[in-house]
């Protein structure tokens, strides 16, 4: 079973962490949320309290990752590149070419990593500056190599669906994309 890591900081934009959590968890991906805070409880953009699996500490050292997740928001993007131990996180996840996703504002944290250079990448209008050497597509999901990077919001279901076709899940993708009627926005 692949395993999927999400980091919550306290202002993380709900639907982009959230939707993706739901989307790998009904394909049979175990998603360990963690709080990058003292304690479990983060509170999201829109003043919702989620309460994570874990705290960071707590979490190990993240070698069992198929992929590390980052949603976007803010100052939920700001929080997560301003821990060391998330930016440690992520630069040895990319070593061992694992997966890694951001969306929104988050993608900013891996082109300040400068782990997008020569990649192309997508992520919230006014944040391309930040992606440091990738070329940036304006695509709602770009996956390119080991990233896989959403747009906003409105990327939140399709960067889910992403993730599991990057995880080699594609044909639960196409069972729960129609299973959850997301098939069918494109006919309204």
């Amino acid at each position: 079973m692949a395993k999927a890591y999400v980091f919550l900081a306290n202002g993380f934009e709900d639907i982009e962490a959230l939707a993706p959590v739901d989307i790998l968890r009904r394909s049979g991906v175990e998603v360990v949320t963690v709080s990058i805070s003292e304690g479990r409880e983060v509170e999201s953009a829109h003043a919702v309290t989620v309460l994570a699996d874990v705290v960071f500490n707590q979490a190990g050292d993240f070698s069992d990752a198929d992929i590390l997740m980052l949603p976007g928001g803010m100052p939920g993007a700001a929080n997560l590149d301003m821990h060391e131990g998330v930016r440690t996180a992520l630069l040895k996840q990319n070593e061992r070419h694992g997966l890694i996703g951001a969306i929104c504002a988050a993608p900013f944290v891996l082109g300040k990593l400068g782990l997008l250079r020569g990649k192309r990448a997508t992520c919230y209008p006014g944040f391309e500056t930040y992606l440091e050497g990738a070329e940036y597509t304006a695509e709602m999901v770009t996956c390119c190599d080991n990233f896989i990077t959403g747009r906003g919001p409105g990327a939140a279901m399709p960067y889910g669906y992403a993730i599991l076709r990057q995880l080699g899940l594609g044909d639960a993708a196409d069972k729960l994309q129609e299973g959850m009627i997301y098939n069918q926005l494109w006919t309204m």
